[in-house]
């Protein structure tokens, strides 16, 4: 039950420390599994303490508590607990506050967050009707919520705030993005009570340098020796780095992308120049001088490679003295992850769908719990003889075959990756909102629809690439290129049928992984893909139309398809294990890899999401008229997903044309 700041002290003046951060996982599966990662992180690494994310990417409280019991109670890691509390009843701040005592928990990020999605943070006890005054208080900002912590509980918790080194994009200031804006509001939050700051991620170490320095040297004096942790999030993919930075309104220096582009199409390439490029940033930081020890945060979305690999080259991982010296690991360069068969596609589809998955294991999904549990895992938690610090160590770096299957997941594709991974439904932003951008940009984007037509003309202008460039399902502000290569079917989907598709991709028979438009993985080798296509039509026409169609002896079994709605339906032509392969290559060297896979677990959990993002737009926009179209429209509508089977040139009906079959004759 320590506090951060106690454990910070401990540290040597001079020495080093870091943090690592995760969230809780989708699925029960991935949680299981992330038990194991953490277990294993935790002796390999030796984390001063570790970060647990609050409705991030739309999460609830149960699982950010669930995750904090892990860490704390079971794992005996000091855990911090991220509290966001925009427009949050006091009822729910108090309830979180006292679930993080009981777990032993004395460290909360306090952070404002967006306006949280109250079917989200709702007690369990709590009647929908119930608004009594005593229940609430107003949490406008992150200081409210320091106030609040410090005005109730004292000096019982530990309390961090957050800090933008480049400062924080919001509707305040969209444009203007600078950390003087900002710094009024970070001095009283750190005189209201703040122990430690921590910061926003960012890959210009120009700009944090800068930062710091603003803040030791300020004439107030509060900055003068708390503990200011710089926040960096290890390039795990170029199409996640974008993405992220995006969203987060951190920039890119130039020269850190001159050396990405060049591999951005192989994920291997990318996350070893990425460590690198981590690892110098790291360096540079370690030069300033400081008034303690010197920290760093890491976001790791629940991956472990890539932050294993800067841990061990910046030398952060603290010695243990009862360590056997003899029970070392030699590593001799990164380039041994070249050795593995887990890569994937950069760019492989117009638009992002967390219905597409990436592994190259599998396990079925009709094991049990304790299948799933120690799936992965060489050496099972309740092993009496675990392993060594160097073993796991190795096992984290992705080493040794015990090392491959334990990150088979490392590259995760699109937002979700396979929903077993501990990283299914990774966050790229930190707040209850999955919608790809703040509110103010979301309005000026797509307007106050009104009618189905209002919707069917922003599709139809955003596939000819006029405004909107981005729609509330898709994470990139541009189509990818393969969308010229079928641009006139789905504008046929979108303005003929006025079914809205969110993502898509062509076939292609043996193209090789250098293809500007096609290619990934390393070069020499040939890519292959499966049509599909995604999209939301109207009950009415899923009922009447596709649905018989699909089931008809007109298409099957040339196509599959996943259907589900808000409410909860589903059906599809498939069994419940089925599992679809949409994407793969053969490469020098390696087995053929299966980069993208659709089943009904991951679609599943997409279609929440897809639907939830419709009642997000609702809560964005400004009239009612608009608000309760979305809203109407959110429950009736239909999320399809239909997957085309013939890939091979002349042999069989495009996926289009058997589409285009639907409602016709």
């Amino acid at each position: 039950m320590e506090k951060i700041t106690d454990k910070i002290a401990a540290v040597p003046k001079h020495g080093n420390y870091f943090s690592l951060e995760f969230f809780p996982p989708k699925t029960q599966m991935g949680f299981s599994n992330l038990q194991i990662r953490l277990e294993r992180m935790s002796r390999a690494f030796r984390p001063l303490f570790v970060t647990v994310t609050w409705g991030a990417g739309g999460s609830t409280s149960s699982g950010s508590l669930q995750l904090a019991e892990l860490c704390q109670s079971q794992l005996g890691l000091t855990t911090c607990l991220h509290l966001t509390c925009t427009n949050m009843k006091k009822k729910l701040i108090d309830h979180a506050l006292e679930e993080a005592k009981g777990l032993g928990v004395r460290n909360i990020l306090a952070l404002r967050g967006d306006p949280p999605r109250e079917e989200e943070y709702r007690l369990p006890e709590e009647e929908d009707t119930e608004d009594d005054e005593e229940s609430n208080e107003q949490f406008v900002w992150a200081i409210d919520l320091v106030r609040y912590i410090r005005r109730i509980h004292g000096d019982y918790f530990c309390i961090g705030v957050a800090a933008y080194p480049e400062g924080h994009a919001d509707e305040s200031h969209p444009v203007d993005q600078d950390p003087m804006h900002d710094l009024p509001y970070l001095i009283e939050k750190t005189k209201a009570g703040a122990d430690f700051i921590m910061t926003q991620l960012f890959y210009d170490e120009h700009a944090y340098v800068k930062f710091e320095k603003m803040l030791r040297e300020h004439e107030s004096g509060v900055f003068a020796k708390i503990p200011i942790i710089p926040g960096l999030m290890p390039i795990q993919s170029y199409q996640i780095l974008k993405r992220t930075t995006k969203l987060s309104h951190c920039k890119l220096p130039q020269n850190l992308l001159d050396r990405l582009e060049g591999v951005r199409g192989d994920d291997e390439a990318v996350k070893r120049v990425g460590v690198d490029l981590l690892s110098e940033i790291v360096e540079d930081i370690k030069k300033i001088k400081s008034k303690g020890p010197r920290g760093f945060h890491f976001y790791t979305l629940n991956l472990e490679k890539a932050v294993g690999f800067i841990l061990e080259k910046c030398d952060l991982i603290p010695s243990d003295q009862s360590e056997d010296p003899n029970d070392s690991l030699a590593i001799d360069d990164f380039v041994l992850l070249s050795g593995t068969n887990d890569i994937q596609p950069a760019d492989l589809h117009s638009t992002t769908s967390p219905v597409l998955m990436t592994s190259r294991h599998r396990v079925d999904s009709t094991a049990s719990q304790d299948q799933l549990t120690t799936y992965n895992s060489p050496h099972p938690p309740s092993s009496t003889s675990p392993p060594s610090r160097a073993t796991n160590l190795a096992i984290s770096h992705g080493l040794t075959p015990a090392g491959r299957e334990a990150t088979w997941d490392d590259y995760p594709n699109g937002r979700f990756g396979d929903p077993r991974s501990p990283a299914f439904g990774t966050p790229l932003t930190y707040s209850p909102t999955s919608l790809p951008c703040p509110p103010h940009v979301a309005r000026s984007l797509w307007g106050e629809p009104t009618s189905s037509g209002d919707i069917t003309a922003l599709f139809v202008s955003h596939l000819a690439g006029k405004p909107p460039h981005q729609l509330p399902w898709s994470e990139s502000a541009s189509l990818s290129p393969e969308t010229a290569l079928i641009r006139a079917e789905l504008h046929a989907l979108n303005s003929d049928r006025s079914w809205w598709t969110i993502a898509s991709q062509p076939a292609v028979d043996g193209i090789r992984s250098t293809d500007s438009i096609h290619g990934w993985g390393p070069p020499g080798g040939f890519v292959f893909q499966k049509a599909f296509v995604e999209f939301f039509c109207s009950a009415a026409d899923f009922q009447t139309r596709v649905l018989p169609y699909l089931r008809s002896g007109a298409v099957a079994p040339q196509v599959s398809f996943y259907a589900g709605n808000a409410a909860g339906d589903f059906t599809s032509s498939e069994e419940a294990d089925a599992v679809h392969a949409v994407t793969w290559g053969s490469f020098p060297g390696k087995e053929i890899i299966t980069a993208t896979m659709v089943e009904e677990v991951s679609f599943r959990q997409w279609v929440e999401e897809a639907f939830g993002r419709w009642a997000e737009w609702a809560r964005v926009v400004r009239t009612e008229e608009s608000r309760r179209f979305l809203r109407k429209w959110k429950g009736d509508g239909w999320l399809v997903n239909v997957i085309g089977h013939g890939y091979r040139r002349g042999e069989e009906r495009s996926l289009w044309e058997l589409l285009m079959g639907i409602g016709k004759g």
